[in-house]
């Protein structure tokens, strides 16, 4: 209880001196909004509460301090971005139920040779992909409990568990529900009624940059490997009736995702919400003839302090924008406009980057797609582009365990040094800013147009 109160005081603390800095330059309700800011960016920080009660409090703060009424508050915890990712955990939770997740990896490491440096290829690929789907939280703990199993060298088993980690954040970005950050700047940009990027044109963008990542994950994390052979867990041949419903209702997912998508000129899709479709998918889950879902036994697994950090997010957001603060943050950023597009691309590269690995990259996200979209508004620049590589960047970020949720469960295997984790990911850092740069100056800026 001590430690607790201290980290609490702590965050006050921390609040209270951001309140008083941000005073001498913003009216009072835009310093409020700076101090819960940072009140909650601390208290996400160092678990001084827990995850869900800290997600809830601009609920409490935000009227009381003047920022937004209630209404307005709340809502942003029934945006429908938390509905597809409600439909998401009931998937992911059929998945774990069923053991397909096992199924699914075995088969996938059957594709590369069983020798370290191939189980760690396969290990951030499997990842990867996995958490394009599911959660990349979900993915990293299905997977790491099995890693951590073919071999008994310290060595071996601190690079499978960072492939699996690494693959993990790789891979959240090749869907848009593969990660927290891509939902929230859906999100933002249908709040700003900007035009959405469809499914499977996300996926076309990133994939060239997730593929190369994977390449250069797996090579850095095979260097010094010695290439002795591995066994994997034995697992059945054969799906059972549970796991082949679950395989049906993801093989519909991704068919009706694939026709609702628009192909213009030819194809303008079929119109229907997204939300609704992963809502719709989770809910036949509990329906026959699937009935792979009971409720009373289920719905403790649905993480629902993930959704509250989901409302809290948006619910910042649409306080940055009410109260004027993304607009004022932007006339101070708006110097650094008249920089060429390259190079303010490599700013916020750089800057999100980095900063996501001192705090969680959906509050980070939260906070900063607003203060990017009024930059470029105000700038004329291409805000689609900004925001997409803030995104990205905001879930390429390898080096300490609370920069990603993978990179934390990864480190609380027991396996993995701090230092080490540092050292492998500042590498990367490195390697996903370049690519991310490169890639969207000269494929993704063509392709939005």
């Amino acid at each position: 209880m001590r430690a607790q109160t201290i980290k609490i005081a702590v965050a006050a603390a921390v609040a209270l001196l951001f309140f008083t800095f941000a005073s001498s330059m913003l009216t009072p309700v835009q310093a409020s909004l700076v101090g819960v800011v940072a009140l909650l960016v601390v208290l996400w920080t160092n678990e001084g509460l827990p995850l869900g009660v800290v997600s809830l409090l601009p609920i409490v703060l935000f009227p009381a301090l003047g920022i937004l009424p209630t209404k307005a508050t709340t809502v942003n915890y029934a945006h429908p971005i938390i509905y597809l990712f409600l439909g998401g955990f009931m998937l992911a939770i059929a998945v774990e139920k069923s053991g397909l997740h096992t199924w699914i990896a075995d088969k996938m490491l059957g594709i590369f040779p069983a020798t370290a440096r191939g189980i760690i290829v396969s290990l951030a690929i499997t990842s990867g992909v996995m958490s394009s789907i599911l959660s990349n939280t979900t993915t990293t703990l299905l997977l790491i409990t099995i890693a951590l199993f073919l071999s008994d060298d310290p060595k071996l088993k601190m690079r499978f568990a960072l492939a699996i980690a690494y693959g993990a954040s790789i891979g959240g970005i090749i869907t848009p529900i593969g990660t927290p950050p891509n939902l929230i700047l859906l999100g933002i940009m249908e709040e700003h009624g900007m035009e959405m990027i469809p499914f499977f044109q996300w996926m076309w963008m990133v994939a060239p940059l997730a593929f190369v990542m994977f390449v250069v994950v797996s090579l850095i994390l095979s260097i010094g490997v010695k290439d002795v052979r591995l066994q994997r867990p034995a697992q059945e041949q054969t799906l059972t009736a549970d796991q082949k419903k679950v395989l049906t209702v993801l093989g519909g997912l991704v068919l009706v995702l694939l026709v609702n998508a628009p192909i213009r000129p030819w194809w303008d899709g079929l119109g229907m919400s997204e939300p609704v479709i992963l809502l719709t998918a989770g809910l036949l889950l509990f329906a026959p003839p699937f009935n792979l879902l009971d409720w009373e036994e289920d719905r403790a697994k649905v993480p629902y302090r993930i959704m509250f950090l989901f409302g809290a997010g948006f619910a910042i957001a649409k306080a940055f924008t009410k109260t004027g603060l993304a607009d004022q943050v932007a006339q101070y950023l708006i110097e650094y406009s008249h920089l060429t597009p390259l190079y303010l691309l490599i700013l916020i590269a750089v800057m999100i980057t980095f900063t996501t690995e001192i705090t969680s990259n959906t509050a980070l996200i939260s906070i900063m797609l607003p203060v990017i979209y009024a930059v470029s508004e105000q700038a004329g620049l291409d805000t689609t582009l900004l925001m997409m590589v803030a995104t990205i960047c905001a879930s390429y970020a390898f080096m300490l365990p609370i920069a990603t949720p993978p990179n934390a469960i990864a480190m609380s295997s027991g396996v993995i040094r701090i230092r080490t984790m540092a050292l492998y990911g500042l590498v990367f850092n490195i390697v996903g800013i370049t690519l991310i740069v490169l890639i969207a100056k000269f494929f993704w800026k063509p392709v939005l147009g």
